[in-house]
């Protein structure tokens, strides 16, 4: 008789994302038995007595692909997993507004994850409109690839940009300050193919993990080539001038060592047609990670170079009444299709910022400009500490021009505002003004510099993890400096209204003289009293933050936070001043020319002065089960102000005494809840704003208000079958302006209800997709006076993909397939009542077709 023994084994791992984040929670199994584990917060996971030779090991987890791995068990056996993200489920792990990476089912935030796919599902044209699908923000994407208006749980939206709101790229704020005049931080960023996802926070510890974000974050967060493969794809405008190439390819080059590249390329007119080439350029992204036994270092770089046309608001007929009014296109011009650009108007040439001629193509529309380079390490030190630092540098300069109608009225109004029995003729030619809406707008040329938007961002992350007693403790310092040099040099043109190349005006006095150049009728702003200024301002921040991390047991987690921005800012700033200067070089002074609105450089204003402000946060979450939690909030914080406070009358050389920073608290609680299919969150909240101050380009004012505002958020997505997806969101808002002389109104522009609606189905065994969106709003004053209503409308979109051959697929989209006449915002609080108004408005672009060649490798 012979015996033999098999003795049994250990099997232990790690498992993480692509990302190479762990994964908490991971359920691992040894398939056929019923012997398994779970990760801990490290990702690490231990399966003991595994009986000996070969076995499959089984890693689930929602929202990610369950993977199968067969593996030799002899004695101690270590196997480990990536796990890669399942498009149809919910993405879980955050690590946006946290400082440990988590579930969101075990994380007191509000927070969105927005995929590829999804952004493809919902057809933008703008990076501004893929915000438009998450619960709690408001983009109002109507001003083209830029310079778009962002608020987030009726926050109010006070001068322009995204002041409370904060646009990251890997964890970083693209710029220090959301608002800033013609710089705001979409200009500068843009979504290709490199992004693997983007996650979007509501309130929550935004406001003590980064600066100026009190209301939020929105973060883009990088592919890594962690999972090997690439894309190319190539679009084009089926029903406009458009044409863009993707690029995108990540793998591993070596034990621990993975790159991803890509970028993009494009021109043509856009969705709307300006008459020339207005987007030209692309970007390219590269990054690398070097892992090691303890941790990780990736190195990233980007350079954008980008021209894309701004949309100014527009001439729109408005009849009926103030509560009741009908919206509808002004004759000659359709506003969801047209332009105020125009192959009269290329460019603009005044008196540059150290007192020297400068000519700027309109075609130039929007241009950023960046290079940049950062690096982020991530180590675990033992013994429970990890330290953590991403930093980058970024060279931002550009250029922002677009037309601007100051003021549209008849031909008469106009003609009369240079003296009475003055005539308008076409500049080309000569004749006589004659359109058949007899309109003129007045326009202000928005010619602004961007001479130097450099900046410099390190945020550092010491942490320690005590597991005997379930407590995590973060400090952390962030240091950035930015700099702020703009120049404004506006002029003031006569333009025909028309949505086919409007011509430009001429104005003749009544004694037979010519007071203008070829439209041009003052090197300045004279109608809003000149605007010419010029800025050079440096932003230095130092900002020490402390974050506490309780697990009081295994189904509840308290969480606090603090932190202390303080700001050093200096440099100068000058306003205009009139001088007489022969722009044209003819050898004679014409009439614009007697009086040339330039940059005041021997009377400029020292800047110097300091502020500071303290943000807070405390939450708890409570599993209630391995499906479902609830979670509640507080968190105050505030947002500093930029160049919109950059104005002669001014005490630059005390902080407090310029309102240099506004206040924003929030109150949340939310409900979590997964299904086998799919998930639903819901969160209540709350917000108080305290604003004072800040300058409005448009209309030429202060903005001053405080507000609080009562809401809902609701997300939601459910596979009804294995074909068939359903993806939405809604959130209610009930905002009030609390100050001032419109104590007691509605913020101006935020409806009552945003929605989304997002279905999709895959057919012929998951080889092709059909999809719609439907986005829309309830109505809205356009103004805090709470006069003029904007109408709610609901756009459309659509898309079809097909599967051609293995990997090769080509997609169609339309975007607004109904071409509805969408307004988000308008210049005008009232009209008169049951007569023919002009508004200048911004509404959405309205019906294109798209087509997509896309092969994935």
């Amino acid at each position: 008789m012979s015996f033999s023994f098999a003795q049994n084994g250990k099997l232990s791992g790690k498992v993480k994302d692509d990302f190479g984040n762990a994964i908490f929670g991971v359920n691992l199994t040894i398939e056929n038995t019923s012997k398994g584990a779970s990760t801990d917060f490290e990702g690490n996971y231990v399966i003991d007595d595994v009986p000996s030779g070969n076995v499959v090991v089984v890693a689930r987890y929602l929202g990610f692909k369950t993977i199968k791995k067969e593996i030799l068990i002899n004695g101690e056996t270590t196997l480990d997993f990536v796990l890669e993200e399942d498009a149809t489920q919910l993405q879980d792990i955050i690590v946006t507004g946290v400082v440990n990476k988590a579930t969101k089912l075990k994380s007191s935030v509000s927070i969105t994850s927005i995929n590829v796919e999804q952004v493809e599902q919902t057809a933008p044209r703008s990076t501004a409109e893929i915000f438009r699908t998450i619960p709690g923000i408001r983009s109002e994407s109507s001003g083209g690839e830029g310079n778009s208006n962002i608020s987030v749980r009726g926050v109010p939206i006070s001068s322009g940009g995204s002041k409370y709101l904060q646009i990251q790229e890997d964890g970083l704020p693209v710029l220090l300050y959301g608002d800033m005049s013609f710089a705001t931080a979409d200009i500068f960023t843009r979504f290709d193919r490199n992004v693997a996802k983007i996650e979007a926070i509501r309130g929550g510890s935004a406001s003590t993990l980064s600066s100026n974000s009190p209301g939020g974050i929105i973060n883009f967060i990088s592919k890594t080539g962690k999972i090997e493969g690439g894309s190319l794809a190539t679009t084009f405008g089926v029903d406009y001038n458009s044409f863009r190439t993707d690029l995108e390819y990540g793998a591993k080059i070596g034990e621990g060592l993975y790159f991803h590249a890509g970028g993009f390329y494009r021109l043509g007119e856009g969705v709307r047609s300006p008459g020339f080439t207005a987007n030209n350029g692309g970007q390219v992204k590269f990054n690398i990670t070097k892992e090691f036994e303890k941790g990780s270092i990736t190195i990233y770089t980007k350079f954008l170079n980008d021209r894309a046309v701004a949309y100014m608001p527009m001439p729109i007929q408005v009849t009926g009444t103030n509560s009741n009014p009908d919206w509808g296109r002004v004759n000659g011009y359709d506003a969801t299709s047209g332009t105020q650009q125009s192959i009269y108007l290329n460019h603009n040439v005044a008196l540059g910022p150290d007192g020297q001629l400068n000519r700027t193509a309109v075609s130039d529309g929007m241009h950023p400009v960046s290079k940049s380079i950062g690096a982020n390490l991530d180590f675990d030190l033992g013994e429970g500490w990890k330290v953590n630092n991403n930093g980058r540098f970024s060279a931002n300069s550009g250029q922002f021009i677009a037309p601007f109608p100051a003021q549209v009225a008849t031909a008469t109004e106009i003609a009369d505002s240079f003296g009475v029995g003055s005539t308008l003729t076409y500049a080309n030619d000569g004749s006589p003004f004659n359109t058949a809406n007899g309109l003129v707008s007045r326009i202000h040329m928005f010619d602004a510099k961007l001479n130097n938007l450099n900046n410099f961002m390190n945020d550092l992350r010491v942490s320690k993890r005590f597991n005997e007693i379930g407590l995590g403790i973060t400090a952390g310092y962030f240091k950035s400096i930015q700099n702020v040099s703009i120049s404004w040099l506006w002029n003031s043109y006569l333009q025909e209204v028309s949505d086919n190349n409007p011509r430009l005006i001429n104005v003749t006095d009544a004694g037979g003289n010519l007071l203008s150049e070829n439209g041009l009728y003052a090197y300045g702003t004279p109608f809003w009293g000149n605007l010419a200024r010029n800025y050079d301002t440096q932003y230095n921040v130092s900002a020490p933050y402390l974050n506490v991390a309780l697990d009081v047991n295994d189904d509840l987690i308290v969480e606090g936070g603090i932190r202390y921005d303080k700001g050093r800012v200096n440099g100068s700033f000058a306003g205009g001043t009139s001088t007489i200067y022969d722009i044209n070089n003819d050898g004679s002074i014409s009439n614009p020319e007697q009086n040339v609105f330039a940059i005041d450089n021997a009377n400029s204003t020292a800047v110097d002065y300091d502020y500071s402000y303290a943000s807070y946060t405390f939450g708890a979450n409570y599993l209630l089960n391995e499906q479902s939690s609830v979670f509640g909030r507080y968190s105050k914080g505030a947002s500093a102000k930029a160049d919109r406070i950059l104005f002669s009358g001014l005490n630059y050389l005390d902080g407090d005494k310029i309102n240099a920073r506004d206040f924003l608290a929030q109150l949340e609680i939310g409900y979590k809840r997964k299904f086998a299919n799919g998930y639903v969150f819901v969160t209540a909240f709350q917000s108080t704003t305290n604003e004072e101050g800040g300058f409005e380009a448009t209309s030429n004012s202060i903005i001053e208000n405080d507000y609080k505002s009562l809401g809902l958020e609701l997300e939601s997505s459910y596979n009804i079958t294995e074909d068939l997806n359903l993806r939405g969101a809604f959130t209610y808002t009930k905002a009030e302006i609390t100050s001032g002389p419109n104590d007691g109104n509605e913020a101006r522009r935020q409806p009552k209800l945003m929605y989304n609606f997002i279905p999709t189905y895959s057919f012929s065994k998951k080889k092709n997709t059909f999809g719609l969106s439907f986005i829309g709003q309830t109505k809205a004053f356009a103004q805090d006076s709470n006069e003029l209503v904007m109408n709610g409308f609901v756009i459309v979109n659509g898309f079809f993909e097909f599967t051609l051959v293995k990997n090769l697929s080509l997609n169609i989209s339309g975007n607004n397939l109904f071409d509805t006449l969408a307004i988000t915002e308008a210049e005008e609080g009232s009209i008169t009542d049951n007569t023919t108004n002009i508004v200048r408005a911004r509404p959405l672009p309205g019906r294109s077709l798209s087509m997509a060649l896309s092969y994935r490798f």
